[in-house]
């Protein structure tokens, strides 16, 4: 089940939310929530379920050893059995048919392959049942003795399938209680409608773009078609990715948790190191904190460090060679700018360094897309006008007539929200103000889920890019 579907938004998240807000005990409301987290994550595959409730269960059996053994050199026996489990099973699912295939491809050697497919959102709550144990084994949160309020944390719907990658210190307190305001819902089902509007509205239309251009078959486009596509796809899987996460927020509100953000404008970035302090925050501080810091961060081998470092958050992305790529051309970027360009990029105009940092942003993406190398160099030579087969009038035409699209995704990718937000606080300050504020939000919250639900009703088309990681 996705958030951008008619079941869910119809009849899911509804249902949920009345049978969540008619009980009062935060231990009831626990109950429907897990009860509702698993059925929405059991909808499409409920065989996978029975994965992510071992995961859970492994690590907080684990969670108790550790915490009885406190001090002892068990802990960290236990501790390393927990990671060796839980990514041990991420492995099977997730890579272990990348290395079949790459053993076969080894003259006279033959590996069996399997037809394991891969359970959605594993990446995400193998991550976050891993974070909880650690931070156990540091002394960081408290263990949590009762198992179903830990496969809580661990399935909650809102964050379960894409992130954000939630720690257990952010809402172990709120699990225990918390607290549903009117303001605190209302705000919630605004960031949802955003989220909803980003992706319905938006990064289902662009991808329309990229299939008809860097997906063609023969990528029969001119160079101006390329680029076209690849601006589609810079501007869709930003939308795609920060939409779901603004509504997995939103909805985390509406259930009185307040989850961290996970994108702060990243294309408003001057530079590579900047864009990553802004983009996928919850896994790069994940990464921060669990890998490059237990390695020696900036203290020692800082280089290998963060060879090692995005080196697996592109493995992370997906068991492909392109995403393993894409992750090593990011460490080149900011090994760079650490070592040799830091300085001279915070004197540059912002214009030149924001170029600058979208022109390899785009390389990047163009990376992240193709997973077939022939087709990767098949659209390098495209950006570059070589070989190209496509009509330069028609791809003009396909620029024109998306000029408007992009011109909106320019504007939604920037701080606009700041703005209106600093324009609602200074009417708030009257009474007819307040009123005036409350009314057009609810038109806005109504209007936005109507008008994307009109358009997931006229449309088959509903992608969801990070289904595969």
């Amino acid at each position: 089940m996705v958030f951008s579907s008619l079941i869910f938004l119809c009849i899911f998240l509804p249902v949920t939310l009345a049978l969540y807000n008619i009980v009062r005990d935060v231990r009831v409301k626990n109950i429907v929530l897990l009860v509702s987290s698993l059925v929405f994550y059991a909808w499409g595959e409920p065989k996978w379920i029975v994965v992510m409730i071992f995961t859970s269960l492994a690590d907080y059996f684990f969670g108790l050893l550790i915490d009885k053994n406190k001090g002892e050199k068990s802990a960290k026996v236990y501790l390393v059995l927990s990671i060796a489990i839980t990514l041990g099973v991420l492995a099977v699912f997730k890579y272990l048919n990348f290395f079949t295939h790459n053993l076969n491809a080894i003259p006279f050697l033959k590996v069996h392959e399997t037809s394991i497919s891969l359970p959605i959102g594993i990446s995400f709550y193998t991550f976050q049942a891993m974070s909880y144990v650690i931070d156990v084994y540091r002394g960081d949160v408290k263990v949590q003795k009762k198992y179903h309020k830990l496969l809580l944390y661990v399935s909650m719907f809102p964050q379960l399938i894409a992130g954000p990658i939630v720690r257990y210190s952010t809402i172990n307190n709120e699990i225990e209680s918390r607290k549903v305001t009117l303001e605190g819902f209302s705000s919630g089902i605004t960031r949802f409608a955003v989220g909803l509007a980003k992706k319905v509205i938006l990064a289902n239309y662009l991808g329309l773009l990229v299939d008809s251009t860097l997906g063609a078959e023969q990528m029969s486009v001119s160079a101006l078609g390329a680029w076209t596509g690849l601006f589609a796809y810079f501007f869709q899987i930003y939308f795609d990715f920060s939409g779901y996460s603004d509504m997995a927020i939103g909805m985390g509100r509406m259930l009185g948790f307040h989850f961290e953000e996970n994108f702060k404008y990243p294309y408003t970035a001057k530079s590579i190191t900047e864009f990553w302090r802004r983009w996928h925050i919850s896994l790069g501080s994940f990464f921060r904190d669990y890998v490059y810091i237990p390695l020696g961060g900036n203290r020692r081998h800082q280089l290998r460090n963060m060879f090692v470092v995005w080196a697996l958050t592109g493995f992370w992305h997906g068991a492909s060679w392109n995403f393993l790529i894409w992750g090593l051309y990011y460490f080149l970027l900011l090994a760079f700018e650490k070592y040799f360009f830091k300085d001279k990029l915070k004197k540059m105009p912002g214009v030149i360094s924001g170029a600058y940092t979208v022109f390899f942003v785009l390389i990047g993406w163009l990376l992240f897309y193709f997973e077939d190398t022939s087709k990767l160099f098949c659209a390098l030579k495209a950006l570059l006008g070589i070989g190209t087969t496509g009509s330069l009038g028609a791809d003009a035409v396909t620029l024109k007539n998306n000029l408007i699209l992009f011109a909106v995704c320019i504007v939604a990718s920037m701080p606009v929200a700041r703005l209106v937000d600093r324009i609602i606080v200074r009417l708030s300050e009257s009474v007819y103000g307040t009123l005036a504020v409350n009314f057009v939000t609810v038109v806005f919250q109504c209007a936005v889920i109507l008008l994307c639900v009109a358009c997931l009703v006229g449309s088959s088309y509903n992608p969801f890019m990070y289904f595969r990681f």
